[in-house]
């Protein structure tokens, strides 16, 4: 299992080396994506940290503080880092499928999807930030 910063880092070169912006929001809806899709595939989460339901969507709050500095910009890559030493050649294949799946669409288009899933419908109430807890994650894109 990785760290969900590592992760996001990760998440954040792809983009660069494939002329993507992503942006914290943008960020935020992938992570939730790429979470999903360990659950299924592998049968265990890519990272341990919570995802929460907030207004706008599902969010890791540890990534989301990192970079709430970049507001809606682009987040910069700056270098590359040691993330893509620590994840495994099989890992960085499912991670790129589903960044580069996910990286076609706007943020506002992410969210809309997210906002329409039952993880993030049921975890959501205004203001408190509940856990979309894994399971509930792993159940609903299994049944997808």
């Amino acid at each position: 299992m990785y760290r969900a910063l590592d992760i996001a880092r990760y998440i954040i070169e792809r983009c660069s080396a494939t002329n993507r912006t992503i942006s914290n929001l943008k960020l935020q809806k992938i992570l939730y994506f790429v979470q999903a899709e360990f659950l299924v595939t592998k049968n265990q989460p890519c990272f341990a940290e919570k995802i929460e339901a907030w207004d706008f969507g599902p969010v890791v709050p540890d990534v989301y503080y990192s970079y709430r500095m970049f507001g809606s910009a682009n987040i910069p890559c700056i270098g590359k880092s040691r993330v893509s030493q620590i994840i495994s050649s099989s890992d960085k294949e499912l991670l790129d499928g589903i960044i580069d799946e996910c990286s076609k669409y706007s943020a506002s288009a992410l969210v809309e999807i997210t906002h329409n899933q039952t993880p993030w419908m049921e975890a959501y109430e205004h203001g408190w930030n509940n856990e979309i807890t894994p399971e509930s994650i792993k159940e609903y894109f299994e049944e997808d």
